[in-house]
């Protein structure tokens, strides 16, 4: 994978840090609870909730048959979980006992189409699930946040007016190597804070 050089802005920032590597689960179930329980997939998160919850539960990958084991131990004593993420975690469980999908296997509507199916997950979570689990080239996450800030910034953006269209306009300079150019983007301004 290579970042386009026809965007001085990314250019810069190719030069300055190394290329960012995720090391995948390839476990959309697991990655989805990780997003619900996090609002960030877990290897992306600084907080580790999810993963302090894996360890209460004695759990190292969540699946279908290991969940009740997380809901006893981890879930009933975390009393700041909203109904709202219980249900969809509950509807992700669901659709795990009455699916089983190749998702390496599926284009990435497809993966959108099913995935949003589900009651609570939204758009920006099956980015994250397209981006960081299956891993696929051309993910624009605009709805991320801190996404939004990093490109407000170096863009000089203004975050009122048409930023969805300014992002998505300056996204199209990186043809189908988007994925790569936001991981760019995100892993700079962790750069920028251990300088």
């Amino acid at each position: 994978m290579s970042v386009p050089k026809f965007d001085a802005v990314l250019d810069k920032i190719v030069q300055e840090i190394p290329q960012p590597e995720i090391i995948s689960t390839q476990d959309v179930f697991h990655d989805l609870m990780s997003c619900v329980l996090e609002q960030q997939i877990h290897y992306r998160s600084t907080k580790k909730i999810f993963q302090k919850m894996l360890n209460t539960a004695g759990i190292e990958r969540l699946s279908p048959s290991n969940f009740p084991i997380l809901e006893e131990k981890a879930l009933k004593a975390d009393a700041k979980l909203s109904m709202g993420k219980y249900e969809t975690l509950l509807s992700i469980l669901d659709f795990w006992e009455r699916h089983h999908m190749d998702w390496f296997a599926m284009h990435d509507n497809e993966v959108r189409n099913h995935l949003s199916q589900i009651k609570g997950i939204g758009k920006w979570t099956v980015d994250m699930i397209l981006l960081y689990t299956l891993q696929r080239p051309d993910v624009f996450p605009y709805d991320d946040f801190h996404l939004k800030q990093i490109m407000t910034s170096l863009y000089g953006l203004d975050p009122k007016v048409k930023l969805k269209a300014s992002m998505i306009k300056i996204s199209e300079k990186w043809s189908n190597q988007k994925s790569l150019a936001v991981l760019y983007l995100l892993d700079w301004k962790k750069y920028q804070k251990l300088a």
